[in-house]
């Protein structure tokens, strides 16, 4: 899109390397929502040559429709620009809805905040799931923007995660009381994916954003706790970055301790369960450590779900991965060590994988597996809080005494 003298490019398409190469001064601009007008954007950063747009956070700030705490929500935002900083890039900025303040918030530099009219916003935006929605299972989908090698896109994560999560809501499955017939959809609504999540390994390679973990932990607890209060009981954290992981561990577990009724789980990453692992063997030809990232598994999501994302002229294949017994990376990661050393030990373009045995094909296969996975998951959910709310409500052990 080019507006008078600006072309306007989406940040998340780019490979990292492209990120690298780009002018420092060029303006980066997060957005608070979608549905801005770029003319006027154009003309609030006088007209320059290009201007990169980056995923639009979905909701958190106040008037979006699911708000979290002021200082909660500025500080995962903070950190997402400063990731951006960290690169070099010098003319940042969120773009909010007029009337956002982020005054007394952990937001350091509030010149970096751009405001505008905002034709979708406060009463009018609604990422809330409804009262309809009570007693189906809250599926929240976390994508990541992050590099993913010479010939993928930094909305990997995104992409991938975003389409299970749509595809487990649309899923059929058997009702309990008539077993061979189908219903239309699991018992599932899904908010909107977020873009964000954490990299701790972010200054190997350019373009890779950072929530930061305890910023990361804090919004999402608050998360639970808005949807707690308007009264659903069930949530499935679905993650599609594996740096995620450890932090959606913790805020599963805050979250039951916070909150006794209810049933809030995650599981790692997608297509590594019992029913995902199975497509994984089955399909798969790269040996172990071609799918560790932006490998063969990754590569054949995108060729399947945004094909013109993909460069496979300039895959490069690393498995050389510093691997002993105990401690290796392949998509379902495998030993009992857990470290974090640089990325910079074991790759040179940012892949971890076989990216050069993917095929569209197979990503069909694995996101049907993946879906189905889930599915399976949301019921199990589901069995897991309606048996245990009937024993809590047959007084079992201490809730006799105690509600």
């Amino acid at each position: 899109m080019t507006t008078r003298n600006s072309t306007f490019f989406n940040y998340d398409d780019l490979t990292w390397d492209a990120v690298a190469d780009l002018p420092r001064n060029t303006p980066l601009v997060l957005p608070l929502g979608s549905d801005y007008n770029f003319g006027l954007l154009a003309d609030q950063l006088n007209f320059p040559p290009r201007i990169g747009i980056l995923p639009a956070f979905p909701f958190g700030w106040r008037g979006s429709g699911l708000e979290v705490p002021d200082v909660l929500f500025w500080k995962y935002i903070t950190n997402l620009l400063d990731s951006l900083r960290d690169d070099g890039f010098s003319h940042v900025y969120c773009l909010a809805p007029q009337g956002i303040d982020p005054q007394g918030t952990s937001l350091a530099n509030t010149d970096s905040i751009l405001r505008q009219p905002h034709r979708v916003q406060y009463q009018e935006v609604r990422h809330l799931p409804q009262e309809s929605e009570k007693g189906k299972v809250i599926l929240i989908p976390i994508g990541h923007t992050e590099q993913h090698g010479f010939h993928l896109p930094l909305s990997v994560d995104t992409i991938i995660i975003d389409a299970i999560a749509n595809g487990t809501v649309a899923y059929p499955h058997p009702t309990s009381e008539e077993p061979n017939i189908s219903i239309s959809a699991t018992r599932s609504f899904s908010l909107p994916v977020m873009p964000y999540g954490v990299s701790t390994h972010r200054a190997s390679f350019a373009g890779t954003m950072n929530a930061g973990g305890r910023a990361f932990e804090d919004f999402w607890v608050a998360v639970i706790d808005v949807l707690v209060a308007k009264g659903f009981d069930r949530f499935y954290f679905m993650s599609g970055h594996g740096g995620n992981m450890s932090f959606l561990v913790n805020i599963v577990k805050y979250a039951g301790e916070r909150h006794r009724r209810i049933f809030c789980a995650t599981a790692f990453l997608h297509t590594s369960g019992r029913i995902g692992a199975e497509a994984l063997s089955q399909y798969r030809t790269s040996a172990i450590g071609g799918m560790g990232h932006a490998g063969e598994l990754e590569t054949s999501y995108l060729l399947h779900l945004r094909p013109d994302l993909c460069q496979m002229e300039r895959v490069v294949d690393e498995t050389d991965f510093v691997a002993t017994p105990d401690y290796y990376m392949d998509w379902i990661e495998g030993g009992s060590l857990v470290a974090n050393p640089p990325w910079d030990d074991d790759t040179k373009t940012g892949a971890y994988g076989a990216g050069s045995h993917a095929t569209a094909e197979k990503g069909r296969l694995w996101l049907e597996a993946a879906i189905k996975e889930k599915a399976d998951h949301v019921e199990q959910i589901h069995e897991q809080h309606e048996r245990r709310e009937k024993r809590r409500n047959a007084g079992f052990g201490l809730w006799g005494k105690f509600k």
